[in-house]
């Protein structure tokens, strides 16, 4: 009799730990360990950006472009950002000629108005304004925009086509000076290195170009009345070979990450 009960209690155990088994199943029979679901997940995941995305930018974006691409490829190892720096009218013919790029970001608004059939919509992502440069020490006594007029001394200006010549040139317009310069440089870091060379006594150039430049140079304000604030505009262009990573590399340009960059270099993020 004992027996008997013994195996009784024993088929009930094993029919209710089968039952407990079947509830544990995944459905359609198959036992889904731990864990299974969040792993599941993960094969639904956005994939990593791969493959170059070549990126035409303003010559005074150069350093904090450089800054941000190296983070961009440390957040996406399979892919590799390639950058063209120079005038902003220059990169705008490079686009209008078919050049293979998938971003543009320009030092003002009206140079990326002459590619706007090429480009997705353009986004503001900071403003720059204008500051002399001198040589260290300041060995040709420039105090101010009314000393641009002075024959006597070396000047230096961006060209008239690219954003800080026509920048520079209402500026004077604005105070009433005629510029003598010595010489008109292709783009802003050209003009940069006339000073930096101690080519020339001054040149008008963006402020984060006398901030990247450090000990090298010195900085001579412009009177705010006279001075110009230029945006800065990027866009993924239409016929982007990569617009994956185009697109979220502008984005990088725009995230809080991109604006405290763009900040410690000097621009003005609203």
């Amino acid at each position: 009799m004992t027996t008997t009960r013994t195996r009784t209690a024993l088929a009930l155990l094993v029919a209710v730990a089968a039952a407990l088994a079947g509830c544990s199943s995944a459905p359609g029979g198959t036992d889904a360990p731990p864990g299974a679901a969040e792993a599941g997940g993960d094969a639904t995941a956005a994939p990593q950006l791969t493959g170059e995305v070549v990126v035409l930018a303003a010559a005074s974006l150069s350093e904090v472009f450089t800054q941000l691409g190296e983070r961009f490829e440390q957040e996406n190892p399979g892919a590799t950002v390639t950058f063209g720096f120079g005038a902003s009218s220059a990169l705008a013919q490079q686009v209008r000629a078919g050049a293979p790029a998938d971003l543009l970001a320009t030092a003002n608004t009206s140079t990326m108005e002459q590619v706007a059939d090429l480009t997705g919509t353009p986004e503001v992502f900071a403003t720059n304004t204008l500051q002399i440069a001198v040589p260290a020490g300041n060995p040709g006594g420039v105090t101010g925009v009314e000393d641009f007029a002075d024959p006597d001394r070396t000047l230096a200006l961006c060209a008239a086509e690219v954003p800080c010549g026509s920048a520079a040139a209402e500026m004077f317009a604005a105070a009433g000076v005629v510029p003598q310069p010595d010489t008109y440089e292709k783009d802003v870091s050209a003009t940069l290195t006339k000073v930096v060379l101690g080519e020339v006594d001054a040149a008008v150039v963006y402020r984060t170009d006398v901030i990247a430049a450090g000990d090298a140079v010195e900085g001579v304000d412009v009177p705010e009345d006279v001075d110009v604030v230029n945006d800065y505009p990027v866009a993924v262009l239409a016929d982007a070979p990569n617009p994956e990573a185009a697109a979220a590399f502008r984005d990088l340009v725009l995230s809080v990450v991109g604006a405290e960059a763009l900040e410690a270099a000097g621009f003005v993020v609203s």
